[in-house]
């Protein structure tokens, strides 16, 4: 399993428009096979942050999302919403267990 992770910080002008481009992005992204979790939060004390949580079944389920039309719209929408930073890691992750 993949798990990618990290904050995109945008405009702070902008932040209507992040939340309409990331809400399309999950409801098109939950779709794909291989997509376990896909979600955007904002943080509380900086709205203009979003954190970025997924989990993909493997390295060929990134990929396909990667090449998808939906994230290639989604990368538009960050161009025109003016992204401040990002930092997006992932990280290969062994099997599930629950503690």
């Amino acid at each position: 399993m993949l798990i990618v992770t990290g904050i995109i910080e945008i405009n702070p002008e902008n932040i209507g428009p992040a939340q309409a481009a990331a809400i399309r992005m999950m409801e098109e992204t939950r779709k794909e096979a291989g997509c376990h979790i896909y979600e955007f939060s904002q943080l509380i004390e900086a709205p203009h942050r979003f954190r970025v949580y997924e989990e993909w079944q493997d390295a060929a389920a990134l990929k396909a999302h990667g090449e998808s039309a939906h994230m290639a719209a989604f990368r538009e929408a960050l161009g025109e919403i003016g992204v401040i930073s990002r930092e997006i890691e992932t990280i290969e992750a062994g099997a599930r267990a629950r503690i």
